[in-house]
């Protein structure tokens, strides 16, 4: 059973107030929630299905056990009056048992409508499993300073290969086999567009928004152009805003921006693009960029959810075409920027412009190859899989 990264944090957050963890599809949002019931709550929780019948009349009648200490209400923001509901309940029995709410991405835009639950729950983002999740370590970082590596071993190295491989969500990278993941990439998709997106969305062409996703990964790392993708896929800018959108919303992919400061001429509006599952990318360069990008956005988001800290995720890039590939800022602030190379040649010339002109504290060129670790012209040059080791 893998430890998952939030469970002492949602478990602590319980003790005040509901807590929400939404997140892709099949991500473990439900599994982690049963954990906790399991081992912090024992025989003392109830969980609570909106999809199952007899669940449902629970919900609706109102009527729970009196020795519970912890319900779990799952998809329950498919039910159309749930925070109403869920803010009656809680008001009323807040000092009896704790709640927590998991749901997928329905749930994460459910929440930002409205504000009648304002001020009684926390919220999580889940993310897939990351390098220093399976070694289960004390997660150890300090704003501003210089990120704390775990000492290389033979066990990074290996679980870095099967990240690298089969991605990061969980029941695909239990079962390490590669015809169980192509299933799983074309069950996921299917799911995605005619369970999920289909559920909340009004798209009448879904054989084009199939081609979209299709499209996609040759698109990850590179400037993101919408003109490129309305040329291919024949539809209106308009439209295909809108598609990239709610494939954003669902999860299927995240975009990050240039960050934006005085001392440089960048650009505005241009993003890169990544997938929540890399492992759908074919080229290994890319798919490394990709993996990165994944876990750099999942510190962030949980520097955000846990700490309340203001922490984002950018690339760099000028006017110039100078460029580096994260900057990981808290508060609008630069904290650390990464280069990642598939294997050791020089120090990027961007990468110390870019250190200098916006005083970033720290760099890093962060290679696939292994056992590498030095310092060069202020640049710590370091191994992928004992770089991932310093972030959650």
């Amino acid at each position: 059973m893998i430890k998952r990264y939030l469970e002492k944090y949602i478990l602590e957050d319980l003790k005040d107030k509901m807590v929400f963890v939404s997140g892709p599809r099949q991500v473990g949002k439900t599994t982690l929630a049963k954990q906790i019931g399991n081992k912090f709550f024992l025989d003392r929780y109830e969980y609570l299905n909106w999809d199952n019948r007899q669940d449902r009349k629970v919900i609706l009648n109102g009527i729970f056990q009196a020795d519970r200490r912890l319900f779990i209400f799952d998809e329950i923001h498919k039910y159309r009056n749930w925070k109403n509901y869920l803010k009656g309940e809680y008001d009323k029995y807040r000092e009896r048992f704790q709640i927590l709410v998991t749901g997928s991405a329905r749930l994460d835009i459910y929440i930002k409508g409205g504000d009648s639950l304002l001020g009684r729950y926390h919220s999580y983002k889940l993310h897939p499993l990351s390098l220093h999740e399976l070694l289960n370590k004390e997660i150890r970082y300090a704003p501003f300073k210089e990120l704390i590596f775990l000492d290389g071993n033979k066990k990074q190295k290996e679980l870095f290969d099967t990240l690298f491989i089969f991605g990061a969500f969980p029941e695909i990278f239990i079962k390490q086999s590669k015809k169980e993941l192509r299933r799983w990439h074309n069950e996921r998709t299917d799911r995605l567009i005619k369970e999920d997106i289909r559920d909340i969305e009004n798209i009448r062409d879904i054989s084009a928004l199939q081609v979209l996703i299709e499209l996609l990964p040759v698109k990850v790392g590179s400037l993101f152009s919408l003109n490129s993708l309305r040329e291919d896929l024949g539809v209106t800018h308009k439209t295909v805003s809108l598609w990239v959108d709610i494939l954003e919303k669902f999860y299927y992919h995240f975009r990050i921006y240039p960050f934006q400061s005085t001392r440089i001429k960048s650009l505005r509006k241009e993003a890169k693009m990544y997938l929540w599952d890399w492992s759908e990318i074919e080229d290994e360069n890319i798919k490394l960029e990709n993996m990165m990008a994944s876990h750099l956005l999942k510190f962030c988001d949980f520097l955000s959810n846990t700490e309340g800290y203001k922490a984002q995720l950018y690339y760099l890039r000028d006017k110039e075409q100078r460029e580096v590939d994260f900057l990981v800022s808290i508060g609008n602030k630069p904290w650390f920027c990464v280069e990642v190379k598939n294997s050791f040649r020089d120090i990027p010339s961007s990468l110390t412009y870019f250190g200098n002109r916006v005083k970033i504290p720290f760099l890093y060129e962060v290679v696939k190859e292994e056992n590498v670790d030095f310092l060069k012209d202020n640049v710590h040059v370091i191994s992928m899989s004992k770089f991932l080791s310093a972030l959650v």
